[in-house]
């Protein structure tokens, strides 16, 4: 898969290009070919991208297999029948969505309405705007438990799993890898971290973590820290934003309201066991505007505020 590296002869590493992003795996230890575990985690990270991505193009040489675009082409018209891990996925897309926190599912229409981080961005006007929150509502999808069908009830309405996919997918991993006997390994799906098992080289098991300075370029950490084996995700607004009349735009945007979070939050870092959690709660935290009482419990370990001023704040992870 890709470009596999054997950094020792416990220690093997690959790259893959995959769900729009590059891909960085590592494994230490296992029962079997490591090589043959990494050909497999390829093989399913582009199983679930056929199944969920609605970013194909028509020429694409494998574009109609995706089941989520199947149910946006039947939108206002019928429900459509998908697989049970993908309506598991949709279900907790949306019943999150309707949680009302700024995570949303059914955003596309407004994201593209906007299309910050792309060439033809603008801010667009209130009329607009508020014709493609007609659109977002979560409410408008019909799930249906007992034959896996998902009903879009108006036209024009898309759904996109883009915001929870990569979480998801990086759990399923690590299903696999332990399956494999992997002893511990490291899934990076574009910024999407996922540390699997305790650290091999440290007896404590404990991993090492940086968090990104948002005001300095991709790479450059303005803290870390060691943690134990969980999912590490950060939402902000420093990669993607607009700025028109000396205001940013940035591509975060409220689906309450249409436009852009306002935040002094430049970035939100979340630990939680598993990494689809990792996605929907940094954005929960990110969206919050604040640390939220009593976030911390089981599954969420903790999490880093950063703020516009660079002032780091942490909650939880004592370790």
């Amino acid at each position: 898969m890709g470009i596999i590296k054997y950094i020792s002869t416990d220690q093997v590493m690959a790259q893959h290009k995959a769900m729009g992003t590059h891909i960085s795996l590592q494994i230490y230890g296992a029962r079997e070919d490591p090589e043959k575990i990494l050909d497999q985690t390829k093989v399913l990270i582009d199983h679930f991208e056929d199944l969920l991505t609605v970013n194909r193009k028509p020429d694409h040489p494998r574009y109609g297999l995706s089941e989520v675009t199947r149910v946006n082409a039947q939108a206002g018209k019928e429900a459509v029948q998908v697989s049970s891990s993908v309506y598991g996925l949709i279900k907790l897309a949306v019943e999150t969505s309707r949680e009302n926190f700024g995570f949303n599912a059914l955003i596309g229409p407004l994201v593209k309405l906007w299309s910050i981080g792309f060439q033809d961005a603008r801010v667009p006007g209130d009329a607009e705007i508020q014709e493609k929150m007609k659109l977002i509502d979560p409410w408008m999808v019909e799930l249906n438990d007992d034959d896996h069908t998902v009903f879009l009830k108006q036209e024009g309405m898309e759904l996109d799993l883009g915001g929870i996919a990569k979480g998801w997918t990086a759990d399923r991993i690590r299903d696999l890898w332990r399956a494999y006997g992997v002893e511990a390994g490291i899934i990076n799906l574009g910024g999407n971290v996922l540390f699997v098992n305790p650290c091999p080289k440290r007896a404590n098991g404990m991993w090492t973590v940086g968090v990104q300075d948002p005001l300095k370029p991709r790479g450059e950490n303005i803290t870390a820290m060691m943690i134990p084996e969980c999912s590490v995700v950060t939402s902000g607004t420093y990669e993607r934003f607009l700025e028109v009349d000396g205001h940013k735009y940035h591509h975060l945007i409220d689906s309450r309201t249409g436009y852009p979070v306002e935040t002094n939050i430049a970035g939100v870092t979340t630990f939680t066991k598993n990494s689809v959690d990792a996605e929907i709660e940094c954005k929960r935290c990110f969206f919050a505007g604040q640390p939220i009482a009593n976030w911390v419990n089981d599954r969420r370990l903790g999490a880093i505020y950063v703020y516009n001023d660079e002032r780091v704040e942490k909650v939880g992870l004592d370790y």
